[in-house]
């Protein structure tokens, strides 16, 4: 086996604990990583300003994949790609998606308010009230919600209990003239009866973002370990050569073969490293 030159690690339910918390034992071994001269990558679903903190809060100077493949930036701010939902599609999305517009966040590359738009908050309220108020600074209430779309935005965003994301969910696929258009990821929480829908641009995905970033730094798919929990993690660690799935991961992707760490509470993060580090001593 290749030795490992580049970690990507998925946040929410995979680096961060029930209590959105890095745990020490998961800092610490990043550390070791990173000191052993091994790129450490965040690659999150959660916007680039949104997962800055997790990522400084490490200590060292990290990639950070955001919006689930829409843009990579340093952790020292620098942009290297960014891949925007085209104005014109996210107009159909938001037409053809009109059942479910109470559920729907846009994304944009703001500073500041306007970040995150939407047309009502009750339900989103219901859902995510903890991203909502973390948030409360960056959104900004437009009705109706396609006279924001003055810019492309970052991406779309649906939230809400599992069932009725799951008629969203197929509402959508239903539409493959506008499916041919876009990315559709899934994330799902089953203990939280949570699940979100991310409408990104056609082929931008965690995966892709990753190979993209890999290969502008001569890193081979091989020397790639990947770790994450969810749906929205899947063609990330398809393309890694060691990938690993979580402890706590959603059940319907314990089926692909990949190696299985320990939960989020149990620092599942640093258990997977600290079994490659363990093999990197040894070559």
């Amino acid at each position: 086996m290749a030795a490992i030159r580049l970690i990507a690690i998925d946040i929410d339910g995979t680096l961060l604990n029930s209590s959105f918390q890095v745990s020490e034992a998961n800092r610490a071994m990043l550390a070791c990583a990173h000191e052993r001269g091994i790129e450490i990558a965040l690659v999150t679903g959660r916007r680039h300003t949104f997962a800055l903190p997790i990522a400084q809060s490490l200590g060292f100077a990290v990639t950070l994949i955001s919006s689930n493949g829409a843009v990579t930036r340093s952790s020292t701010g620098e942009l290297f790609h960014q891949d925007q939902l085209p104005q014109s599609v996210a107009r159909r999305l938001v037409e053809y998606m009109t059942n479910w517009r109470d559920y729907l966040v846009f994304t944009f590359d703001r500073a500041g308010r306007g970040a995150l738009v939407v047309e009502k908050v009750d339900e989103l309220h219901r859902s995510i009230q903890r991203w909502m108020e973390k948030n409360a600074e960056y959104i900004e209430f437009v009705h109706p919600i396609e006279n924001s779309l003055t810019a492309d935005p970052i991406q779309a965003m649906f939230c809400s209990d599992i069932a009725r994301m799951q008629e969203a969910e197929a509402h959508l696929r239903a539409n493959t003239a506008l499916l041919s258009s876009i990315t559709l990821l899934k994330t799902q929480y089953e203990a939280r009866d949570l699940c979100i829908l991310d409408i990104l641009n056609d082929g931008c995905s965690k995966g892709h973002a990753l190979r993209r970033w890999v290969e502008h730094q001569g890193i081979q798919r091989e020397e790639v370990m990947a770790i994450g929990d969810n749906y929205n993690d899947v063609e990330m660690l398809e393309f890694a050569g060691l990938p690993y799935l979580m402890g706590n991961a959603c059940e319907a992707l314990r089926h692909n073969g990949w190696p299985l760490t320990l939960c989020a509470d149990e620092n599942g993060v640093a258990h997977a490293i600290a079994q490659v580090l363990g093999g990197n001593q040894r070559r």
